[in-house]
């Protein structure tokens, strides 16, 4: 007969293990004797051997009771159940670990491959990263207020990329952080800006259809961070556009002067 420190060492487990596999019925817990020890026999070393050698394969414990008792067909069919089981899990975490993977980018959070490969082609252009990380916010909100409509919003801003208007623009949007009401820069941005809206105006694109509470939300986040904002406003209505950064439209004088 043995102790159950013997019985652990001669199945390989701890002492404290086989008092649990008690306390969850999975070993019975035999009588003491008359010194007030408990005796175990060569079965309970089998059956601590099999508990054992089931978890350690993997089977939850909650299940190994019905694998102890189940015949050869029963066993084997449990086996594949749990097996399934486990498949399905490991391909739930491998899903897990690419977000996460994908997550450690930052940018990925909460936004749509498509606006991070697009912000990836402004960094690309050398646009300082104050000014990405005010887009990226933008276009959080974007994803997030119109998630049907993000795709599409992004494919027409991939292409406006190759664009050289946009690409001067966004060089120039790069130190609009920084200047002040009179930089020349603040010009040359209007001009481009003036440029940019006749042609999406010509092509019917110039309403992104964003409810007015969120267009408020968009113009106060860019005049909040960008000192000259108002005074580019100002510059852009000179130019014919009345209305703030989101739902900028010609004015009807300017409409009327132009063909």
């Amino acid at each position: 007969m043995l102790t159950i420190s013997r019985l652990a060492a001669h199945a390989g487990v701890t002492v404290a293990a086989v008092r649990h596999y008690h306390r969850i019925g999975l070993l019975p817990e035999p009588e003491r004797d008359h010194s007030g020890y408990r005796a175990y026999d060569a079965a309970a070393v089998v059956r601590l051997i099999r508990i054992h050698t089931l978890a350690e394969a993997g089977v939850p414990l909650a299940r190994v009771q019905e694998l102890l008792d189940a015949s050869p067909e029963e066993f084997a069919h449990g086996v594949r159940d749990i097996d399934a089981k486990l498949r399905a899990e490991t391909r739930r975490l491998q899903r897990t670990r690419g977000r996460l993977a994908r997550l450690a980018a930052g940018e990925h959070l909460a936004l749509p491959a498509s606006v991070v490969s697009y912000l990836d082609r402004v960094r690309a252009l050398g646009v300082d990263e104050r000014y990405i990380e005010l887009e990226r916010d933008a276009w959080i909100m974007v994803a997030a207020q119109v998630p049907d409509r993000i795709e599409s919003i992004m494919e027409g801003k991939h292409r406006d990329l190759d664009d050289p208007d946009m690409v001067r623009l966004y060089h120039l949007l790069s130190g609009a952080l920084d200047y002040v009401a009179d930089d020349p820069a603040v010009a040359e941005t209007a001009d481009i800006l003036d440029r940019l809206l006749t042609r999406a105006a010509e092509a019917g694109d110039l309403d992104q259809g964003y409810d007015d509470p969120f267009a408020d939300l968009l113009d106060a986040t860019m005049l909040e961070s960008a000192p000259a904002a108002q005074r580019l406003l100002a510059l852009l209505e000179e130019r014919g556009w009345r209305g703030g950064w989101t739902r900028i439209a010609r004015t009807t004088e300017d409409s009327r002067r132009r063909p």
